[in-house]
């Protein structure tokens, strides 16, 4: 009997085993609409559970959309706080862990626990930022922005009582008018307001013409420290910020900090003894990293605590009274670390990131309370989910991407480093295989070119990536130098000098990956958006080794891109030498548009309409300029779209749906 069990277990086997061992499909275009991803998780002051918010995408609206939920520790009691539909975000703990404070809609809400009640506790002409609580609960802190007046000062005369006349002229002064993904903007500034928990009507402290954030209480509840640039000319010098404390009965201001060099992102301990910041010496060079200080609450005693940490700090918060939490990139991975005040540091974890899920960028969002460190969890299969560090031990809690996972198959990523020719630098890059593949076939590539040029990727889900691996293509993904989580050396190799020999460290990546054997030389194609676009069209004009190029958002005139982009006095004062009118030469020596006669190679431009980071006018100029020269050649415009090209789930399908319709042209 137990022999024929047995046999006939074994036979099941056989005969089911084709089905088990069956692959899913690869991923198809419309799969963004299966993705979710978490953000923002935050544990309650007692460290048992945990509010988060759960993002999805909406295919009737085409929107990504977003709730609150909430969880225990241990991964039990998963339950949701909003609808599914509510847009909420930003929960903050009461400090004595019975409400919750939260964004919907643009409203400030309110939810108690106990009861399950939630209401909107004030009626707020502008949508609020920065919520904090007072030390004893009775109060809100939160940023908003505080318009001006701003009436055209000509008025014409001679309109009729119900006419229909054209729409008035608008009239700016003001030196930043306008910014990529909002706009052009209305007059006026960020100020910091204080709202009673009970609910009522908010009161501005801060004053003047300047912009405020990062609302941190003083432990003493009457007052708040605050980063602000309050130069009469803080336009002109953008990453300029002091850290202030402002009174809330007498609105009176102070200096904490008193040097000019950036100070930001205040915080006091939890014994209210010290105050931390980020800040860093200003050089004005093109990427400089953000270094941790902390000092007594009047600003004297400073102490740099990351002087021998050579990487860029995102994120910090306190630990306890005596060690704080440090949030950095570093090889491509987002690194979770213990700092004690004595400069010591305790890597936690590497596993940060996932909310960035378009493409394979370093993110990452954390917080702690009762001994409990909630955290995103990166993953190069899938977006963010919840994870907890606690005594040491990690546990990922959510599993919300299950079903999509259950559902397509997803490309192996693998990592790689290899060696520049230029001066024999380390560098690192990855590959994605298409689902299907096998290393004794020849494969089509796609190197794919990060933006930035100051940013990192990694070892992280990236669905436009996947999307074009899944269609048949080994993609590519490099970080040459100029890329940051390597050092403020090796990303100020290209300050003053880009692009320049990072196009030669792509090259470099391309050709290891081809010594593997696997490549199909007369298949290769380049594509990259925003720094990564400037690179790919620089990269046509020294070679003709790609059979395509898709060129993403990309800069193509440096002269014309400072004097139409969004952040022009940024640009103009870390990036370049100076004004274009003043080093008008080294403008243009590093424009593709100059090296637009070299190119052979058929190419796609795609760029959204309403880009103000880099303008559409930028791939009108460089589209006209291939029809010029008889040169294969598309424009994509993206209706609506903005530099972030993936906000609506169409629009993160569109662009490697076009990419790749334009490589099989040429494949």
């Amino acid at each position: 009997m137990k022999r024929f069990f047995c046999l006939a277990l074994l036979t099941a086997c056989m005969w089911f085993a084709p089905v088990l061992a069956a692959e899913p499909p690869a991923l198809d275009y419309d799969d963004v609409f299966l993705l979710e991803a978490v953000s923002d998780p935050q544990p309650d002051p007692s460290g048992e559970r945990i509010a988060f918010v759960r993002h999805w995408m909406d295919r009737q609206t085409d929107r990504a959309r977003s709730s609150l939920w909430l969880i225990s520790a241990d991964g039990s009691d998963l339950e949701p706080l909003t609808d599914r539909d509510s847009d909420a975000s930003a929960p903050r703990w009461s400090p004595d862990g019975t409400r919750l404070a939260y964004l919907a809609g643009g409203e400030l809400r309110l939810h108690w626990l106990a009861s399950g009640r939630d209401s909107r506790i004030a009626e707020l002409p502008e949508t609020p930022s920065g919520l904090a609580w007072s030390p004893d609960g009775r109060w809100l802190a939160f940023v908003m922005f505080t318009p001006l007046p701003a009436d055209n000062p000509v008025t014409l005369p001679g309109k009729p009582e119900g006419a229909d006349w054209a729409d008035p002229a608008i009239w700016i002064e003001q030196p930043r008018y306008r910014a990529d993904g909002r706009g052009y903007l209305r007059a006026g500034h960020h100020h910091v307001y204080v709202l009673p928990a009970a609910g009522g009507s908010p009161m501005r402290i801060s004053d003047g013409p300047f912009d405020h954030s990062s609302p941190a209480w003083h432990p003493d509840g009457q007052s708040l420290f605050v980063e602000a640039n309050l130069r009469d000319d803080a336009h002109r010098y953008p990453l300029k910020s002091s850290i202030y404390r402002i009174e809330i009965e007498s609105r009176a201001i102070t200096a904490v900090t008193r040097d000019d060099d950036p100070q930001r992102q205040p915080q006091v301990s939890p014994d209210g003894s010290r105050l931390a910041w980020l800040g860093f010496e200003d050089r004005e060079l093109s990427h400089q990293a953000k270094r941790l200080f902390v000092a007594d609450l009047d600003g004297s005693g400073v102490r740099e605590l990351t002087a021998d940490l050579d990487r860029d700090i995102d994120r910090f918060t306190w630990a306890d009274n005596n060690r704080l939490l440090i949030q950095y990139d570093h090889h491509g991975r987002t690194r979770l670390a213990r700092q004690s005040m004595d400069g010591s540091r305790t890597v936690l974890t590497d596993e940060l990131g996932g909310e960035y899920f378009s493409r394979p960028y370093s993110s990452g969002q954390f917080a702690t309370a009762g001994g409990l460190i909630a955290h995103t969890h990166a993953s190069t299969r899938r977006p963010s989910e919840l994870a907890v560090i606690r005594d040491g031990a990690s546990a990922v809690l959510t599993d919300f991407n299950r079903d999509f996972l259950a559902k397509r198959s997803v490309g192996r990523v693998e990592g790689f480093w290899y060696t520049s020719s230029i001066d024999e630098r380390d560098l690192q890059g990855w590959v994605i295989y298409p689902p299907d593949f096998d290393p004794d076939r020849q494969w089509p590539m796609i190197l794919e070119i990060h933006g930035g040029p100051f940013a990192t990727y990694g070892e992280y889900f990236a669905m436009e990536l996947q999307l074009m691996a899944a269609q048949g293509y080994v993609v590519v993904y490099l970080n040459p130098r100029g890329s940051t989580s390597y050092g403020e050396e090796f990303a100020n190799l290209i300050h003053h000098n880009y692009p320049s020999h990072d196009h030669d460290d792509l090259m470099d990546g391309v050709d290891a990956v081809i010594a593997r054997g696997y490549i199909d030389e007369d298949a290769l194609f380049i594509t990259g958006g925003s720094g990564g676009g400037v690179l790919t069209t620089w990269a046509i004009s020294k070679t003709d080794r790609f059979a395509a190029a898709a060129a993403v958002n990309p800069v193509i005139n440096w002269y014309s891109f400072m004097l139409s982009a969004d952040l022009y006095f940024l640009f103009s004062r870390y990036w370049f030498p100076g004004p274009p009118w003043e080093h008008a030469e080294h403008y243009l020596a590093h424009s593709p548009i100059q090296r637009v006669g070299y190119v052979n190679t058929p190419t796609l431009l795609l760029t959204g309409e309403e880009d103000w980071r880099t303008p559409i006018s930028e791939t009108e100029q460089y589209f006209q300029a291939l029809q010029l020269r008889g040169i294969d050649s598309a424009m994509v415009r993206v209706p609506g779209a903005s530099h972030a090209l993936h906000r609506r789930p169409s629009q993160l399908m569109a662009k490697p749906a076009h990419v790749v319709h334009w490589f099989e042209r040429y494949r």
